[in-house]
């Protein structure tokens, strides 16, 4: 099963080779890849097994959890509602979440939560993994907590909170949860398959992901503070996401599920300019105000250096990309997005087998930089 099935248009056919090689080699079971160029899917393959036994093959609708790649849903939704004017990112959390200006938060401002810089990266207060389903506990601890670090002055990746936090402000100016907006106004619109608040409806399409050897598991080695907040209060239990309580929830910096086609299909809307499928979403002002540098430096939590903009990762030295009009993030395990106005393209890997990454590995790398190749013959 080392045949990528699906599309692959012209001069990309080295992309299949390299999906292929990784699926042969072992470093895959089962994934997708997804490349768009000015609105038109240009590779759209997946192979391989939906589950570690290999006995479900990896087909056109095979959806999976994709862990932090989700936050890239979460990021585009608060864009979304900022550019018809209803969220201001400059505004402090306050002004939506009176609540959240306890323990000395007034101040801190809604681009915060996005560049992962409000000194929220965990809980203080001790927590269960099921803890994760209440939303109005994850919501209300962190808005009485008092932050880790001064906000705005470093990022710390808030790995969980980051969707509690945007999504809480989302749900105050909208009256909706994030997931519901998220359905009604882009993925719903798109016919994307991706959801964060899975329906029962659909479990039977969704592969198992295959946790990373324990010694590269997120919560291995020798970690800081922060760290050890981060991946342990609650803990990361892979097997969590065949529950139908983790599916069913709305966890919007983890919880998505999707695959590469629905991933890089709704980023066309920042790649093209606020446009998707013929429909215009945004404004191209709001689409590049991803782009605007919020925060830059080693980051308290991935231990990398990072430069944050408006929810997604910029041009630098933890992944180099192509011009400076380009952005991405991943998440746990492998998963990938990278968006790139200046050429037009989105592209996406999505796995079951973990690695012990938390934002793409050299699968991913190595698809896109095949993709790179291709885009410059």
């Amino acid at each position: 099963m080392g045949r990528a099935d699906g599309i692959v248009k012209d001069k990309f056919a080295p992309v299949r080779e390299q999906f292929e090689a990784n699926l042969k080699s072992g470093q895959d079971v089962g994934a997708s890849f997804c490349v768009t160029l000015n609105g038109e899917t240009v590779v759209d393959i997946w192979g391989g097994f939906a589950d570690e036994a290999r006995t479900r093959p990896w087909q056109r609708d095979t959806i999976i959890n994709v862990y932090s790649t989700t936050k890239m849903m979460t990021a585009l939704t608060a864009l979304l509602i900022a550019d018809r004017g209803l969220l201001d990112f400059d505004a402090p959390v306050a002004r939506y979440w009176p609540e959240f200006a306890a323990n000395g938060k007034s101040r801190v401002k809604v681009s915060h939560l996005m560049s992962h810089s409000a000194g929220l990266s965990g809980w203080k207060e001790p927590l269960k993994t099921q803890d994760v389903y209440d939303w109005e506990k994850m919501t209300s601890l962190l808005a009485a907590q008092a932050p880790y670090w001064e906000p705005g002055t470093a990022s710390g990746d808030h790995a969980l909170t980051q969707g509690y936090l945007v999504g809480e402000v989302i749900r105050r100016v909208t009256g909706k949860s994030l997931g519901t907006v998220f359905r009604e106004e882009i993925a719903g619109p798109l016919g994307a398959d991706f959801w964060i608040g899975l329906p029962a409806s659909e479990d039977a399409r969704v592969a198992d992901l295959i946790p990373p050897p324990a010694a590269d598991a997120i919560d291995a080695g020798n970690q800081n503070e922060l760290q050890a907040n981060m991946s342990r209060n609650p803990g990361i239990d892979v097997s969590e996401t065949r529950t139908r309580a983790w599916r069913g929830a709305e966890i919007p910096a983890a919880g998505g599920t999707g695959n590469a086609r629905a991933v890089a299909e709704i980023h066309t809307i920042l790649a093209n300019g606020g446009v998707a499928k013929g429909k215009r979403f945004m404004s191209e002002a709001g689409c590049r105000k991803a782009l605007e540098l919020q925060v830059e430096g080693t980051d308290l939590v991935l231990a990398q250096n990072v430069r944050f903009g408006m929810g997604f990762g910029l041009q630098g030295s933890m992944l180099p990309l192509p011009n400076a009009s380009s952005m991405f993030w991943g998440g746990y395990g492998g998963s990938l997005a990278i968006i790139d106005m200046e050429a037009r393209t989105t592209m996406s890997f999505v796995m079951n087998r973990m690695l012990g990454t938390t934002t793409g590995d050299m699968r991913a790398f190595g698809l896109a930089m095949a993709t790179w190749e291709a885009l410059s013959a």
